[in-house]
């Protein structure tokens, strides 16, 4: 049984853990279809935050996306078209480890994409993200955030660690020099599509197991049957926000 503290909340640690599997077993009964969208900042915790969210899941139901570089052929499809053959099907809970907003992030700092193209995208995205959900598609969107010294310990971690190679990019050379110009592309990008069925959760992440806690917290108030969302207490308010334009000027997100 899970742990609960006076009030009859959980209280954190395995009982979290017990609930994410709780929380699978009943939308595999039900055939609830569930998106999770992980973003942020370089070295801003994504993988460690899926490591979390999935230690206990089954890989059969519970399906980690992260996309390649686009083929010829996918640069000539409309941008969204590769995303919507990995959307999940009766039963699934789909994470996407970056997703369709590398348009709205990485290919506007870097230049992967026209000036027309990421306004084109900026248009459609609120749209599609309401047709998933009108669909029946529980669509949760977290942000991490992280300060630029944090982002440099991180990165400094990763060039060193040789057991880290695998997350090494080429993009992590440049990610504090262009820090201003990620976080011009993260604040558009926030504004333009932060919707009210598909809102933004920011995420402040230089405490990695505060954040996991968080997350862990908002995804089961948001996704699980009542019955075990209403055990689990409210994510801490200086960890975890909705998004909203004042967060740019008022600290919450780093500049």
């Amino acid at each position: 049984m899970a742990k609960k503290n006076k009030s009859g909340d959980m209280d954190g640690g395995d009982d979290l853990q017990l609930a994410l599997v709780q929380m699978r077993l009943a939308q595999a009964q039900t055939g609830e279809r569930s998106v999770i969208v992980l973003e942020g900042r370089d070295a801003a915790g994504k993988d460690g935050t899926i490591k979390v969210l999935t230690e206990h899941l089954s890989l059969r139901s519970t399906r980690v996306v992260a996309l390649p570089k686009p083929s010829d052929c996918e640069k000539s499809q409309w941008y969204l078209q590769r995303y919507i053959a990995h959307l999940p099907a009766a039963g699934e809970l789909v994470i996407f480890n970056r997703s369709w907003y590398n348009r709205a992030g990485v290919e506007v700092v870097n230049g992967f994409s026209t000036p027309a193209e990421q306004a084109q995208f900026l248009k459609d995205v609120p749209r599609f993200e309401a047709m998933l959900v009108e669909s029946g598609i529980k669509l949760v969107k977290l942000w991490l955030d992280i300060d630029k010294a944090e982002q440099k310990e991180r990165l400094d971690d990763r060039a060193s660690n040789p057991l880290k190679a695998l997350k090494r990019s080429p993009l992590d050379a440049v990610a504090q020099d262009k820090w201003d110009d990620y976080t011009k592309a993260r604040d558009t990008m926030l504004t333009a599509t932060h919707i009210d069925v598909a809102p933004w959760i920011c995420v402040k992440a230089d405490h990695k197991k505060k954040a996991h806690k968080a997350v862990l917290r908002y995804v089961l108030r948001a996704l699980a049957p009542d019955e075990v969302a209403k055990t689990v207490p409210e994510p801490d308010a200086e960890v975890l926000f909705v998004y909203e334009k004042a967060a740019l000027k008022d600290g919450r997100l780093e500049k």
